[in-house]
Order: C-alpha cells, then structure tokens, then sequence
C-alpha cells in the first residue's frame, strides 16, 4: 500500500517540477523530469502499480513541447502519438503534433493535425495563425475573418507567444493568462493550480469532523455566516470528490526536500503527532505548499479561478506572522557595499550612519530591509516598489544571485514580492510598513510579556523540559543531579560528575515522563530533518542503538533539531550552555553567542553582535567585527562550500558530480567500464551534457561571490570545485 502512494506521489512531484522549470525557460532539464516521471510509471506497471491514463498522457504531452523548444522534432512527434493513443481529443497534442510535422516539411499531414485541433479549440489564436500558414503553404484558399450572431470567427490574429517565439501551448498543469489575446507568464497574482485544482473556503462549522482519521470531514453547504478561515481543496477529474483541508505550510524547520505523505496517513492509520506533524496528509498540501515555498503561489488567491487581484487580504502583520522578523532601515551605501556592511543610525546623532568612518546621510541614503534572526541572521533588502516591477521572483537571484541587482525589474526575494504586492493594492510607504511592524510586535510583546519573563531562563526547545543527571543513578531509575562544586553526584554514593558519566533527559511539556536522548550523530552531512527510527515506530526495539543515526523518539528528535540549527556540535557544548541557563539573569539570546573550540570557551562571529563597522555575510548570515575575523570566515571550508552548493541545488541534478574530464568514457559505451562511480569520464552523452551545465551554473555562483567579496581575489582553492578555473 504504502510503496504504492509512494510511487504514484513521486510520479506527480516529478510531473510538477517539470512544469516549473519549463515555465522558467529550462526545457532540456524539463525533459529529463518528464523522462524520469514515464519511467517510473513504466516500473510501476511490472509492479501492477497502475498510474493513471490522464497523468501519462500529460507527460507526454508535455515533454513534446519541451522537445519542440530545443529543436528534437522527431522526438516530439512520437510522444505526441503516445498522448494521442491515450485520449485522442487532447488538442495540445494535436497542435504540437501539428508543430511538429510543418519543421519537419510534412505540411499536408500537419494540416489535417491542426484541423483536428481547430475543431476543439476553433477561437485559439495560434491554432488559427498555424491553419493560416500552413494553408498558404498548401496554396488552399483561405477565407476573409466574418462575424455571426454566435461566434466571431478571426483568420488573421496575431498574439504574443507564449514563452519563447515559438507558438506552443502551455504545459498541462500550469495556468493561462488571458488577456486581450495574449499569454502572459505566470506570476503571484494568479492561480497556477486553476487548471488542475479547485479551492474553497469553509470553517468549522460547515467543514465538520466526522471520524477518527485526519481526513475524516465532511463539508456540507447550509447557508449559514461562514468564517472562511479553512481553505480546503480538491484534484479535478481525479475521481475523488472530496474536500480535503489544506493546512498552513510549516515553517518551524527549515526543509527544502520534496515534501512526502505522512507515513501513518499512507498507512491508512492515524497520525501520531496530529498538530505537530510536518508531513502532507494528501496530494493537495503538496501541491499547495511546494508552490508557497517556492513564491509561486498566494493562498489568499486560491479560491479564484482567475487570480483576481481584488480578494487579496495582504497587511503588514500578516506577513510578519507568515515570515516572522521585522521590517527596519539600514544605511544603503553601507548595505550595497561589497562586501555587505551593516548600518543602523547613529545613536548620538541620528541623522547619520553608524559606520565610525564614513557616516554617511542617513535619512538620505536609507533603504528597508527585513531582519530574520534564527539560527544565523538573514537581510532581505525591498527596494520601493514602482510599475515596471514585474509581480514574479527572480530565477537568477534564487539560484545563482542575479546580477543585475538592484536594476532587476523581478523580486529578489518572497518577502520582497509580498511587500511589492502589499504595496501595488495599497500604496503605503516603507515608513508606514516599518511602523506596521514596530507596532505589531509592540502589541505581541504586551500579551506574551508575561509568557516571557517566565520562560526568560529556560533553555532549549520551547515544548521541553532539560535536566542533566548521573548516569549511573539513573540505571537504577534514581534522577540525581551534581552537588554544588559539580564534582560528584547528590546520591550517598557520590558518582563522579564527568561528562562519560552524565546523561541528558528530556520531558515534553503536556506529560510527566522523562526520557533519556543520545549523543547527536556525528553522520555527515547532517540530514535537513531528523526522522524517527521505524523499528520505534512500529512499536519494536531497535537493532542498532549504539549506531542508530534516526531519533528513537519525538523527544529526541526535538532536541537533535534544536541543537543543529543552533549549531551544538555535541552534549558537552549543550551541557554548558545550560549551566549558563541556570544563572540568574539568564538572557536566551546569548546563549548562542560563544562556541566551544578544544575545549575552550572562544568568542567567535556572532550572529547577533551590535554591527559597528565589520562586514556581514549575506551568504552564510554571518557578521564579522574584524578583519581579521573576515578572512578567517571566507577563507574557511564551509564558507566555500556554502558558495557553491546548497540543497536547493542538489535537487536540480540527475547524474553525478563532475570530476573534471568532461569526456565520454568509451569503455562505457562498449559496456566494459568497471570503476562505476568512481570512472573520472561521463558515463554518456546526457551526463556529460549535465556536466557541462553544472559548470556554467556553478561558475555563475563563483562569478556571484567574487563580486560580492565572499572569495578573497588570490584564492583559487575551491576543493573539488578547483576544476572550474582549468580550461576544457
């Protein structure tokens, strides 16, 4: 059951990140995931796994259009025959069929093809102009455009192309924009699941409960005063009916995988952490919260067809409660400096910059910029909105950095493409934006101080409690803590309080049983999100438990995610930073302001030191109070590593990394090549191709960087990305 959902879900994530990057211009990388996706359906089918007709048909179909834009004609032809096979009336198949056969200089074939489509589709614009051009080259006689009282009939039309210059029909799954004859490229301000997806609004009231599981409701439609504060959803042409609730996207971590089902929910069972669970329960939260993620989609527009701009509810607190931090000026000629300098106003005079050097104007020279503190510090820079800005996100900026910069007419950022919007509907100004947010977190601070100051001493994950007791009394199910010197335990038998010897205990808040948690595992690299150990989930022992790198518990994985995104390299670190949490005074924020290195107690670059005049690396959120603290930093391995890869990246390649010999390896082709992985030459054309891609891309972070001042001029050791500065 469970490898059934599993494989008709990646089927469709596939499916879905094709259309996204064939929206972006990226057809031979849409080609590959259209690929993958119909060979995984071919292997479900040894496995009588059945993948239904309609989700094929779309596959080929639009990897035809893929192939049609690099020039593979042939190859779009014959997946138009396989979509055709599957439902003869698909008229993009039709048309690209028809696109098709004409490169090819098969024109009487491709009339009939069009004809075909132009019984479907007769008012579509391009499916005229290609009748048109293909009945002049045919010698047919065409008739003049006429008017009747039903339809207006129009042979010569011209339209804006979709996408590229050639006329092609948008992939399956993605949506229109209609307007006075033109298409237009998706943006925020529609509904790119209009095709595929139909959204309403409900509350608890007409959206009730009627069973155990986390899907068990039922939507029934009495007219009543509807709060509208649910947004349920629902695959068209799926065969299933049924509203399912889609719910806020999770953004307590920071995963950026593919999201997944719950494994309980696929089981057909209950979900064990109903309210925490940071898995899907249906296809229709994927879909949603994949394109939220990405700045693809708004939730306010789900529930109109036509991406009507009108509902759209967006406030300044909204926003800050979606993407938490706040909205501040900093000076811009320090902040657009290379490398990035951060720059408040000056305390004793206020109309200048804090830079002790420079002090610039400020009030002159500001710009506003969102602040997010988490585990490092993150700032969005939103430049003031104006009409030539388009309501899209900038590819460039999100994979690469965008060159362009500031002069880019597309938003460098989700936050920034928000406040754009905020700002097109209601004309405020960065002013007012900042006073939005000074007052809303005035007004969060008044109702949760009281919250605050009780929990201002505690350490850790805020739904656990963290004890540090002897390992030894604990066997006996005795909880003893160290006497006053921390020498030895409080029991009569007075254990040594050594770090061997002392074990971490947690308990959740809403119960009373404590609970030990292992070492962090010290796998590399460390997994974006911590899972639960199946043997533990099915009730059983685990097999491992002295190398088991999966959390035996909810506990423990809440502790193990604590201490990677605040970088807690071990217990020891976790034990004295908790220790510092027991003092009076205890401050939360710089409980993280000091590392531990060969034991030693060190001040390093911290993520929340007052900025006076160091630099700050947008890259890794890291500030720098000196220069030597600079070099150090951009200098060290991790910091070169966070130049050229993130895990965003390795979601976009198939093959493997390049080594550097970008040839073909001809044992390969013979079938005779034993290293496998480790052969140093591409294993055929479609990697080495990939190869060759990779490297463009990667150059193009390395050209960023160097830009920017995050690589130091005269270093060229990159590691394994050292084969970017050779010539091939």
């Amino acid at each position: 059951m469970w490898l059934q959902v599993f494989i008709r879900d990646l089927v469709k994530n596939l499916f879905g990140e094709g259309n996204d990057v064939f929206s972006e211009g990226e057809w031979t990388r849409a080609v590959e995931l259209y690929t993958e996706a119909l060979n995984i359906a071919e292997y479900a089918e040894t496995e009588d796994i059945i993948i239904s007709s309609g989700i094929r048909e779309k596959l080929y179909a639009n990897r035809a259009a893929a192939y049609l834009n690099i020039g593979f004609h042939d190859q779009a032809l014959g997946d138009c025959e396989q979509a055709l096979q599957l439902n003869s009336g698909n008229y993009r198949a039709l048309y690209r069929k028809a696109m098709s056969l004409k490169e090819m200089g098969r024109h009487s074939e491709a009339y009939e093809a069009v004809a075909k489509c132009s019984l479907a589709v007769p008012q579509d614009a391009r499916v005229i102009e290609l009748t048109h051009e293909l009945a002049q080259v045919l010698g047919l006689k065409i008739r003049k455009a006429y008017r009747s009282r039903v339809r207006v009939y129009v042979l010569y039309f011209v339209v804006k192309v979709y996408s590229s210059e050639k006329a092609l029909l948008p992939p399956i799954g993605m949506s229109l924009n209609i307007s006075e004859g033109s298409f237009s490229r998706v943006d925020l301000s529609n509904n790119p699941l209009s095709d595929t997806h139909e959204f309403k609004q409900a509350c608890a009231v007409c959206y009730v409960k009627t069973g155990p599981g986390v899907l068990d409701y039922t939507h029934y439609t009495d007219d009543h005063k509807c709060r509208q504060d649910l947004l349920l959803g629902r695959i068209r042409y799926s065969g299933d009916n049924t509203w399912k609730l889609i719910r806020p996207r999770s953004t307590k971590n920071q995963y950026v995988g593919p999201y997944y089902i719950c494994k309980d929910v696929a089981m057909g069972e209950e979900c064990r952490y109903p309210g925490h669970c940071t898995f899907a329960y249906c296809q229709e939260e994927i879909d949603v919260w994949t394109l939220e993620r990405k700045g693809f989609l708004c939730r306010e527009l789900l529930c109109d067809p036509y991406g009507s701009r009108k509902k759209m509810h967006l406030t300044v607190s909204a926003i800050l409660q979606e993407h938490h931090g706040t909205f501040m000026f900093l000076c811009e000629v320090c902040f657009d400096h290379k490398p990035r300098i951060i720059s408040k106003t000056n305390k004793d005079n206020p109309s200048l910059c804090s830079h002790p050097v420079t002090k610039h104007s400020f009030e002159d020279k500001k710009c506003m910029v969102h602040i997010l503190k988490e585990s490092t510090v993150r700032f969005s820079k939103i430049r003031p909105y104006n009409s030539q800005h388009q309501m899209d996100l900038c590819r460039h900026e999100v994979r690469y950095g965008c060159q362009r910069e500031d002069f880019c007419f597309y938003a460098h950022s989700l936050i920034e493409l928000k406040v754009w919007m905020l700002q097109s509907e209601q004309g405020i100004s960065h002013e007012s934006i900042v006073q939005e947010a000074q007052k809303y977190w005035n007004v969060q601070a008044s109702s949760q101080g009281i919250q605050v100051n009780r929990n201002r001493n505690k350490f850790g994950p805020q739904n656990l409690k963290l004890q540090f007791v002897c390992g030894q009394c604990w066997r006996n199910g005795q909880v003893s803590e160290p006497d006053k010197n921390r020498k030895y335990c409080s029991a009569k038998a007075r254990h040594p309080w050594a770090k061997d010897r002392r074990v971490v205990l947690v308990q959740e808040v809403a119960r009373k049983k404590w609970t030990t948690v292992r070492p962090l595992p010290t796998k590399k690299p460390v997994p974006s999100q911590f899972e639960i150990c199946n043997h533990v989930l099915t009730g059983k022992k685990c097999q491992y438990v002295g190398n088991c790198t999966f959390a035996h518990g909810i506990e423990e994985k809440d502790l193990w995610t604590y201490m990677k995104d605040n970088n807690i390299a071990d217990m020891e670190q976790l034990y004295e930073l908790w220790l510092q949490s027991q003092k009076p005074g205890y401050n939360e924020d710089s409980s993280s302001s000091s590392v531990r290195e060969n034991g030693k107690q060190i001040h390093m670059p911290t993520d929340y030191a007052e900025e006076v005049a160091g630099n700050h690396c947008w890259l890794c959120g890291k500030n720098c109070n000196s220069e030597k603290q600079w070099q150090q930093h951009i200098t060290s391995d991790k910091h070169k590593e966070r130049v050229f890869n993130s895990e965003d990246d390795q979601n976009c390649w198939q093959y493997r990394f390049p080594t550097g010999t970008f040839k073909v390896c001809e044992r390969f082709l013979k079938g005779t090549c034993t290293e496998e992985e480790h052969c140093k030459l591409a294993h055929g054309e479609e990697e080495l191709t990939e190869w060759k891609d990779r490297r463009e891309f990667l150059l193009m972070k390395l050209a960023k960087a160097r830009k920017d001042h995050l690589i130091s001029p005269n270093d060229n050791d990159f590691g394994k990305y050292s084969f970017l500065l050779k010539d091939i």
